[in-house]
């Protein structure tokens, strides 16, 4: 991995969101930042449906299996892992919005990144708790660009992403399609290979979900340029 500071930062809710969601893009901007939110082992050790259909026997182990697994993915794509120290609705211990805004926020000023990619937070809990917060940052670092990405497998509920986009006007921000601009010269055929190893690095999450049930990862990736305009009256 190269030394050069990252420009790009993305936002990921669980280890592998954001490879399963941007991968292709991350494939294109090597030294690109991939904050993981839940990132900490639950306190005391405990047990939980998911981990158990990952393979896993305890919480504590998914963790560390499903760092290494994240840093292998990442290595792939050349990508700088940040994680955060909190953890997943599963382990019952969810920050406030408050709280994890506060400490994302610190952590992109201590980056020099100017993109900052987002979850559209579909679905599943913890992606709308990180949408939350992001929402709470964006007005605050509205100097630098913005991106939503929409979450991968969760994007496939019907009507969600409509919904979100909804709110997101009705909050005052304002959502464009567009895609973040390629920042290295690796053709698509490349890319979606790379993606695809990374994508393969997280046995775990695959033998979770089940075969025929993460197609979507390798559909092509959408995002939502976000600017903050004026909110709409309810």
């Amino acid at each position: 991995m190269s030394e050069t500071s990252p420009r790009l930062f993305i936002v990921s809710p669980h280890f592998d969101d954001a490879v399963f969601s941007c991968g292709a893009l991350l494939a294109a901007h090597p030294d690109a930042a991939v904050c993981t939110v839940f990132a900490a082992s639950p306190e005391h050790e405990m047990h939980t449906e998911w981990d158990q259909k990952s393979g896993f026997a305890s919480a504590h182990q998914a963790v560390h299996a499903r760092t290494l697994e994240d840093n292998l993915a990442l290595e792939v794509l050349d990508a700088i892992p940040l994680r955060m120290p909190f953890r997943g609705s599963q382990y019952m211990d969810s920050p406030s919005i408050s709280k994890l805004a506060a400490v994302l926020e610190e952590t992109i000023y201590r980056t020099t990144a100017n993109t900052l990619l987002m979850p559209l937070g579909l679905h599943h809990d913890d992606h709308v708790l990180v949408f939350e917060a992001c929402c709470e940052i964006l007005p605050r670092l509205s100097h630098l660009t913005w991106f939503a990405y929409e979450d991968a497998i969760h994007r496939r509920t019907p009507g969600v992403v409509q919904a979100r986009l909804a709110d997101l006007a009705q909050r005052g921000i304002v959502a464009t399609p567009a895609y973040p601009s390629v920042g290295h010269t690796i053709d698509l055929p490349r890319r979606t290979q790379l993606k695809r190893e990374a994508v393969n690095a997280y046995a775990s999450q695959l033998r979770a979900f089940g075969a025929g049930n993460y197609d979507d990862v390798f559909a092509t990736e959408h995002y939502w340029q976000l600017s903050v305009g004026r909110r709409r009256k309810k």
